[in-house]
């Protein structure tokens, strides 16, 4: 009889380590995690900081003096007449709230389906969430006319008779959907910071201290705290997720609702929320490539982040292209000649620049990112996500200008064109978005410490092979 003792090997901490994407390079500790992330904070603002922080305030003041002078003398000052009664307004407000979609698409549906990748760049897209909702809430509100009568809207007790709010009005569900998310988003944004103030409260003395020291809400680290934080942010998930797919569905049926040609289709909330989703991924690799750069975090936020977000936001560009196909497909099947008209008007109308800019932007170019090569090229990438931005801005341009500017009689057929106002209220809203993001990096962590510590590689530590037990033959007998 012959014995073969054979030895089982359990593979090392190292070879598993190679079976896994590295989320973070660098072989990071938890200590170089607090320092790398906190040094933008601690080290004050940098001469690029502040040259960004300029335009952006540029930027903003001159879009309040646009908003301050609209206000003062009406919205006549805007390119809008009897035909084209919303244009620009509407449409920087469906895109705004568009960007805001990203956010909360990275912070809970990912969360929910466990993907640690998320880490790097979910604090940054809930930020960007919350002011992308406020700079969309600004236009609705001045497109009323008279703002300080904004609280009409209201569905309160009131005296001004049979004057009252009407529920079925998807302008009204607006209302709630969008307060909603931003309550929710703001909510679910700050409990992710709690444990991230505290850290910056034990390493900050004087005011900062103070101020971290009554936001972080006494957080100890102990296990019960980490164990009820944890439960509220999955409630949180929870209830932030449906709201990806509302908050969208309820804005694009401000038109599907309508019997206006190419607004009264039911593909409506499924193309918006898609579109939503592609611009708010687009605009978060636009500011993340800017950070990772500016603000060195490039060992957090690794070329295996950029390209996942590539390959995500090239899916949700594939869903919006096939949108716009079925969109041709309904309106050449349904033997409706105003719905055919408006389609046709729109690819070979006097707004055809604007359709074919649009389908370059949305459709064409994001193809390349099939390419892994493009991928992996920052410039590229970067590039792609500002050509995607304008595409989306376009996309809500044509559906709301091309469709009312030549409706069913040709006698009220009037043109559009955007006056100096109008253009200075876009530019303005984006100086608010950039200074508020900007402030933000500048005294918050961009990056959740505590979830980043989370996903660090464990350290290699090699282990023995399996002895065999005592008294226990181990091989085949012969």
């Amino acid at each position: 009889m012959a014995d073969s003792t054979q030895q089982t090997l359990v593979p090392t901490a190292t070879e598993l380590a190679t079976l896994r994407p590295t989320l973070i390079s660098g072989d990071k500790t938890p200590a170089q995690v607090t320092r790398d992330i906190c040094a933008p904070i601690d080290r004050g603002p940098t001469g690029l900081w502040w040259a960004a922080f300029s335009v952006a305030l540029t930027a903003l003041a001159i879009g309040t003096v646009a908003v301050t002078y609209q206000i003062a003398f009406g919205i006549g000052t805007w390119g809008l007449n009897r035909t084209v009664g919303w244009a620009f307004d509407i449409t920087n407000f469906v895109f705004w709230v568009g960007i805001g979609h990203a956010g909360t698409l990275i912070s809970a549906v990912l969360f929910l389906f466990r993907q640690k990748w998320r880490t790097s760049v979910n604090r940054s897209a809930e930020a960007m969430t919350l002011f992308a909702v406020v700079c969309a809430g600004l236009f609705p509100v001045i497109h009323m006319g008279r703002p300080w009568l904004a609280f009409w809207m209201g569905p309160y007790p009131n005296t001004r008779g049979s004057l009252w709010v009407n529920f079925k009005s998807p302008l009204l569900w607006d209302v709630f959907a969008i307060s909603t998310y931003l309550l929710i988003s703001a909510v679910f944004w700050y409990v992710g910071l709690i444990p991230d103030l505290a850290t910056l409260r034990d390493r900050s003395s004087g005011l900062r201290k103070k101020i971290a020291g009554f936001f972080s809400l006494g957080w100890n680290g102990s296990a019960r705290t980490w164990s009820r934080y944890e439960t509220v942010y999955m409630l949180l998930a929870g209830i932030a997720t449906p709201l990806v797919f509302s908050v969208h569905t309820i804005v694009s049926m401000d038109f599907a609702t309508a019997v206006i040609p190419g607004w009264h289709t039911t593909i409506f909330p499924p193309y918006f929320v898609a579109g939503a989703i592609f611009s708010g991924l687009a605009m978060v690799l636009t500011l993340m490539i800017i950070a990772r750069k500016v603000m060195q975090l490039e060992d957090y936020i690794t070329l295996l982040h950029i390209e996942t977000m590539c390959k995500l936001m090239l899916s949700m560009g594939c869903i919006v292209g096939l949108a716009y196909g079925t969109e041709f497909f309904i309106a050449a099947f349904s033997g409706n000649p105003y719905e055919q008209f408006v389609f046709f008007n729109r690819a070979a109308g006097p707004f055809s620049w604007a359709y074919w800019t649009m389908v370059c932007c949305n459709v064409v170019i994001p193809q390349l990112l099939w390419i892994r090569p493009f991928r992996r090229n920052i410039a590229m990438v970067f590039l792609i996500t500002i050509v995607v931005n304008i595409g989306m801005w376009f996309e809500r341009f044509v559906i709301i200008v091309t469709s009312l500017h030549r409706d069913f009689l040709p006698s009220s057929w009037a043109d559009y064109a955007p006056t100096t106002i109008e253009l200075a209220t876009l530019l303005g809203s984006f100086g608010l978005f950039f200074t508020c993001f900007l402030i933000f990096c500048r005294f918050i962590p961009a990056i959740a410490m505590a979830e980043i510590k989370g996903v660090l590689n464990d350290p290699p530590r090699e282990r023995k092979p399996n002895k065999p037990l005592e008294g226990k033959p181990q091989g085949d007998a012969a």
